[in-house]
C-alpha cells in the first residue's frame, strides 16, 4: 500500500499548528504578552524573576573551568557566522530577484528577545544572544537554501534525510524523470509566491 507523503507532511503541519497554540497557552500561563511588538511581563512575575537571578559573581564562582576555557573557542565562531550572514545577504540580493524568488526576511529567523528575561545575568544574556544569532542564522540560511534547491533541483534524495525543509514534500521522487519535468514547471510558477 502506497503512503501519501504529502498527507504525512500535512499531519506534521497540523502538529506544528497545535504546538503554536500550546506555546501561546503556555505564554499566557507564564503571564507575559506582547504590546506594540514588545514583550511585557506582569509586575509580580518580573519581581519573581529578579529574585531568581544568579549574581554575576555567584555564576562565575560555580562555573566549570573547562567551560570558561572553551568559551573563546565557541565565541570565535562569530567571525565566520558574520561573514556567512554577509554572503547570504549578497546571495539573496543578487540571485533571488533574477529567479523571481521572494526574499527571505532575516528578522523572521534571527530573533533577539531573551535579554528581556530579568532572571538572566549579563553572561547568560550574552550566551543567549550568541545562540539566538547562530541558530537563527542557520535557520535563515536553510530557508534560503531550500528556496534555491526548490528552484534548481526539486528532486528528493534516494536516502532519507534528517530535518527536511517544508518544500521537500513537493519535490519529484528520486528516479521519476516524468515527475521531475512536471515539477520543474510547477515550481517555477510557485516559487515566486
Amino acid at each position: 500500500m502506497a503512503i501519501d507523503i504529502g498527507s504525512i507532511f500535512e499531519k506534521i503541519h497540523a502538529l506544528e499548528t497545535e504546538l503554536d497554540a500550546e506555546l501561546a497557552r503556555r505564554a499566557a500561563e507564564l503571564r507575559f504578552g506582547f504590546e506594540h511588538g514588545k514583550i511585557i511581563f506582569e509586575q509580580e512575575v518580573l519581581r519573581r524573576h529578579r529574585e531568581l537571578k544568579v549574581s554575576l559573581w555567584a555564576y562565575l564562582k560555580r562555573a566549570n573551568i573547562l567551560i570558561v576555557l572553551t568559551a573563546p573557542v565557541i565565541y570565535s565562531l562569530i567571525i565566520p557566522l558574520v561573514i556567512f550572514d554577509l554572503f547570504l545577504f549578497a546571495f539573496q540580493a543578487v540571485c533571488f530577484p533574477s529567479y523571481g524568488i521572494k526574499r527571505v526576511k532575516r528578522s523572521d529567523y534571527v530573533v533577539f528577545d531573551r535579554h528581556h528575561l530579568a532572571y538572566l545575568n549579563i553572561i547568560e544574556k550574552i550566551n543567549c544572544a550568541f545562540c539566538s544569532y547562530a541558530n537563527g542564522l542557520i535557520a535563515y540560511a536553510r530557508e534560503i537554501a531550500s528556496l534555491t534547491e526548490a528552484y534548481w533541483c526539486p528532486i528528493k534524495h534516494a536516502k532519507r534525510l534528517q530535518g527536511l525543509h517544508p518544500r521537500y514534500k513537493d519535490f519529484a521522487d528520486f528516479g521519476d524523470a516524468a515527475a521531475h519535468a512536471r515539477h520543474v514547471e510547477t515550481f517555477y510558477k510557485k516559487i515566486g509566491e
